[in-house]
Parts: C-alpha cells; sequence; structure tokens
C-alpha cells in the first residue's frame, strides 16, 4: 500500500509540473496572438485597398491580356503548385492536420495525378509531410517569425514569383488556414498565379466585391507600366496576408491547445488526489485495525 501511495504522489507531483509547462505556454501564445493581431488589424486595411484595384482591372480584362501574351511561355509546363503554409513547431493541437488534410483534399480534387503538381512549403510540418510522402517539394522555407515581417516574405514572393516566370509551374495557389476568431479558423486555398478574371471567381475569401464596371479605363503611361507596379504589391500582400492569417490561427490553435491540457492536467490531478487520499485512508485504517489486533492479542 505505501508504494501505491508514493506511487500516486509521485504522478500528482509530475502532473503540477507539466501543469506549470502548459500554463507558461498559454501564456506566452496568448501573447503572441494578441501581438499579431494588432498588426493584423492594420495590414487589412492595405490589402482590401490593393485586392479592389487589382480586381477592378480584372474585371476589365486588363490582366487577361497581359498574362496571355507574357506568360505565354509558362504555359507550356502545365503543372500547378500549392503553396502550403504550416507552423515549424509541435504542441499546435490539430492546426497542422487540418490544414494538410484539407489541402490533399483540394489537390485531388484539382490535381488528381501526382506528376501535374508541386508542393512549395511554408513551415517544417508541412514540408516533412510532403516530401517523407515522396512529393516534389520544390520550395522549402522554415523559422518564420512570430510576427512576420513584409521584408521576410518579399523573398518567398521573389522566389515563387522566378520559378513561375521561369515556367517550373503555370498556376499557384496559396493554402492556409484562415483565422476567424479565438475558437474558430476555417481553410482556404487561393489562387495567386495567373492573376486573371479567374483567380478572383475562384477566390475563397470573397472579402471584396466591387461592383461591376462597364466603362474602359484611361492608362497613363500605358497598361504595362501600372501593372509592373501593382501585380508585384497584390502578389506580396496576398502571400503575406495568408501567412500573417495562417500564423494567427497558429497561435490561437497553439493557446487552445495549451489550456485544454492544463485543464486535463486539473482533471487528473483531481482524480489522482481522490485516489491518494483513499488510499491514505486504507492504509490509517488498516494500522489502527492491526494496532487494535495486537491490543487484544495481548489481552489474552
Amino acid at each position: 500500500m505505501a508504494e501505491s501511495i508514493n506511487d500516486v504522489k509521485h504522478r500528482i507531483a509530475s502532473t503540477k509540473n507539466t501543469r506549470q509547462i502548459t500554463t507558461a505556454m498559454q501564456m506566452v501564445s496568448t501573447a503572441k496572438l494578441n501581438q499579431i493581431q494588432k498588426h493584423s488589424v492594420a495590414y487589412e486595411e492595405y490589402v482590401s485597398r490593393v485586392k479592389a484595384v487589382v480586381m477592378h482591372l480584372a474585371q476589365s480584362h486588363l490582366l487577361d491580356s497581359l498574362n496571355s501574351s507574357s506568360n505565354a511561355n509558362s504555359q507550356k509546363n502545365g503543372k500547378t503548385a500549392y503553396l502550403v503554409v504550416t507552423s515549424d513547431r509541435g504542441m499546435v493541437g490539430s492546426y497542422n492536420s487540418n490544414v494538410i488534410r484539407e489541402t490533399n483534399n483540394f489537390i485531388k480534387e484539382h490535381t488528381p495525378n501526382e506528376d501535374d503538381y508541386i508542393v512549395l512549403a511554408v513551415g517544417g510540418n508541412g514540408a516533412d509531410f510532403y516530401k517523407k510522402r515522396g512529393v516534389n517539394v520544390a520550395y522549402e522555407y522554415n523559422d518564420v517569425s512570430d510576427v512576420p515581417t513584409f521584408k521576410e516574405i518579399q523573398e518567398i514572393v521573389k522566389t515563387v514569383t522566378s520559378m513561375y516566370d521561369d515556367g517550373v509551374f503555370n498556376k499557384l495557389y496559396v493554402c492556409y488556414t484562415h483565422f476567424v476568431n479565438r475558437v474558430s479558423s476555417t481553410f482556404r486555398a487561393e489562387k495567386m498565379l495567373p492573376m486573371d478574371s479567374e483567380a478572383f471567381k475562384e477566390d475563397a475569401s470573397n472579402d471584396i466585391k466591387p461592383a461591376e464596371i462597364n466603362a474602359e479605363y484611361d492608362i497613363e503611361p500605358d497598361e504595362s507600366a501600372v501593372l509592373d507596379v501593382v501585380l508585384p504589391q497584390y502578389a506580396e500582400s496576398l502571400v503575406f496576408g495568408a501567412i500573417l492569417d495562417a500564423k494567427t490561427a497558429e497561435h490561437s490553435s497553439s493557446s487552445s491547445a495549451m489550456k485544454s491540457a492544463s485543464d486535463n492536467a486539473n482533471d487528473l490531478i483531481s482524480s489522482l488526489e481522490l485516489r491518494y487520499n483513499r488510499a491514505r485512508q486504507a492504509a490509517i485504517t488498516t494500522e489502527i485495525t492491526e494496532i487494535v489486533g495486537g491490543q487484544e492479542a495481548l489481552k489474552h
């Protein structure tokens, strides 16, 4: 009985130590979530403006004419690329498994033949998952900051667009987890390249719906000069916004996972303490019974 009591006592102490760790990790994740949400709110206005401009260009078919003339070479490859955003670490609940599962479903629907697509992985979990399964991971970027900066995302955009221009693939989807609120997130797959009217029909967010445009644009100095400025900004804003959004969802998922772990630890501690008290009572009762039995034996 003494061994049993000591074993339970050791488990209680161990579980309390675990609870301290998970509680501290929850506080850290919550602090990161609060910090990144401030950046996200400020950035949403910029993304909204850029997207509205490009959507107007798409509706006027300027993007279609540009893509048909400038991307003829890249269309020969026929591959589709999926830029998958996951985390580099664990202990984020179902965050990684959800985005990978939904991405796989999206890939099966759009490119069932494995030879027809490649993966561009942002985050170690996604890269490891696809490499272990023999999928062509053509690009990998790890260690994205907890609160990503625009400068580090520019490196990703520059590499991805160069691959597109070189004909490595002719279509690109950004697959990530969209942060809804602290208890809810959803999967999104947004078409980033080529930037044509079709991309906006497939845009999963549907955040901006400008009115129909019938008038044509008068552009100075010319269409290409305007698009050369607007389109890179749009590509950068889309990828940066997706990664910022995904990081927000990651911190939220981590905070929720650590809270659940702490709650589970509390339940386990309560259960173990009940077992410990019952074991102690049983041990005390046994000792009293033995003492009384010994006294009775001495009387005889």
